[in-house]
């Protein structure tokens, strides 16, 4: 397929590069930024970098939109494509009906479930892509061209999408910062931060093979108060942190005593 990429952040040059991989010609790349799009086509040896969002001269059965989701709706307002080519953004939080005012437009969802970042690199056959579409035949289309790239592909409407964003926020970013946190923390003490690699390699371990909350450790779900209360003078000069802790403990709390399987229920 004849592929136009408006953006040029992480999401766009991985998937960019995966489906000229696949055998996809990628034809244009939009930012407002020349140099910008000019740094992502210099890997995609037919694309043409512009700064104009009419696409109606442009070669594209797929427009993918991959930009903040802050940005999509003034974006989607702004698209012109040729009748019946396909525009499909890549958000987990954006509705579907987003895109509904490009004229001639069949509109879809193709999101890539996964962090993305330019420098590091993604299996993306191993990334689930999420499609929803306008029509059954767009939503074939775009279906067809995930399968491509990815060998985990999924029809999910955009109420399932925006659940299961939520819950990549909490698997990724909330994971990430608390990570970052206790980084800090072994920083201030003066003591190495690879210390911690072993205990966070089994922890991803165990939640991937076995239901997060049946193989919760720590003094949260044991309540043993007096550690509980030493860790929270420890933090008492860090009131955000201390607020963190506190409302992490609660919540480990009131999940003991459930009958959660220890089997990961995927």
């Amino acid at each position: 397929m004849n592929i136009a990429i408006v953006g040029v952040g992480n999401v766009a040059w991985h998937l960019a590069q995966a489906l000229q991989k696949a055998g996809h010609t990628i034809t244009a790349v939009y930012s407002r930024n020349k140099a910008h799009s000019e740094g992502l086509t210099t890997l995609l040896p037919n694309a043409v970098a512009t700064q104009s969002l009419n696409f109606r001269t442009i070669v594209a059965d797929v427009v993918l939109i991959a930009i903040p989701d802050a940005a999509l709706p003034g974006i989607a307002e702004q698209i012109k494509v040729k009748p019946g080519t396909i525009v499909a953004h890549t958000s987990g939080s954006q509705s579907l009906a987003v895109l509904s005012t490009i004229t001639g437009a069949n509109y879809g969802v193709f999101y890539p479930l996964q962090t993305f970042s330019k420098n590091a690199t993604v299996d993306v056959q191993q990334v689930p892509v999420l499609i929803e579409g306008n029509t059954e035949a767009t939503i074939d289309l775009l279906t067809q061209l995930a399968q491509t790239i990815s060998q985990k592909v999924e029809r999910v409407d955009t109420d399932k999408r925006k659940q299961l964003h939520l819950a990549a926020v909490f698997a990724c970013n909330f994971t990430n910062h608390l990570l970052g946190i206790s980084q800090e923390l072994l920083q201030k003490a003066d003591m190495p931060t690879d210390l911690l690699q072993p205990l966070i390699q089994e922890t991803i371990k165990k939640a991937t093979t076995h239901h997060p909350y049946s193989v919760q450790t720590g003094p949260a779900i044991r309540n043993d108060q007096n550690v509980i209360d030493e860790h929270l003078r420890l933090l008492q000069h860090q009131p955000n942190l201390q607020a963190i802790y506190q409302l992490l403990t609660q919540s480990i709390q009131a999940t003991k005593g459930n009958n959660y399987s220890s089997e990961n229920p995927a």
